[in-house]
């Protein structure tokens, strides 16, 4: 395989895989290459991403090579993350943060499981607004990380505790999830945020 195509082929399974990250023993068995190789292949990505300037770093983290922001970007991040029209959540952060308030802790691939589709995107959100975040790492193949609510998760909806949460037989069905999503937010409507329920493309 061609030498370019095969860190494209990278940057691209780091994309999907998101803040779980790969080793170079998964990328290797992926590309179906050597693990030394690949790891220059990793390495001549790093350098590429750099030099052109880009907008994304590759990163290593607890054995695992990640795509990520550059910091120097931060203050963009939070201008966006606070703009208006940023405001309101779709109707997939909206399940995927029920998931998560209901079935918390929980990994992004059991959201997934029961949302049916991939759910990265509505993860980042909710972490960004911090209404989710990671409270620790599952004891499984390359320790994915486990969701939970916040505080400010509790502030925004005026809850003691998640004992306030509505009766979790709401929630049972997965088969109604969005229903059941609309239920929910339904009986906390009227506390101090109000999230607009309208689709996302971008986030489904």
């Amino acid at each position: 395989m061609e030498f370019g195509r095969m860190k494209s082929i990278i940057e691209g399974l780091l994309f999907v895989v998101g803040d779980e990250g790969l080793s170079v023993r998964q990328l290797a068995e992926v590309l179906e290459e050597d693990a030394g190789f690949t790891l220059e292949l990793v390495q001549e990505l790093q350098a590429d991403l750099k030099r052109a300037g880009r907008g994304i770093q590759i990163v290593e983290l607890a054995g695992t090579f990640q795509l990520a922001t550059l910091p120097e970007h931060a203050p963009f991040f939070e201008r966006l993350a606070y703009s208006p029209s940023r405001a309101s959540l779709s109707q997939a952060a909206l399940e995927t943060l029920a998931i998560v308030a209901y079935k918390q802790p929980i990994t992004r691939v059991e959201i997934e499981e029961i949302r049916g589709v991939k759910s990265e995107r509505p993860l980042q959100t909710l972490v960004g607004k911090d209404l989710i975040q990671e409270v620790d790492r599952a004891d499984a193949p390359g320790r994915p990380i486990l969701y939970g609510t916040t505080k400010s998760f509790l502030d925004h909806f005026a809850l003691a505790s998640l004992g306030d949460l509505p009766e979790t037989s709401l929630f049972e069905n997965e088969d109604n999830l969005e229903e059941e999503t609309r239920l929910l937010f339904e009986k906390l409507d009227g506390e101090q945020l109000t999230f607009d329920q309208l689709p996302d493309p971008e986030d489904v």
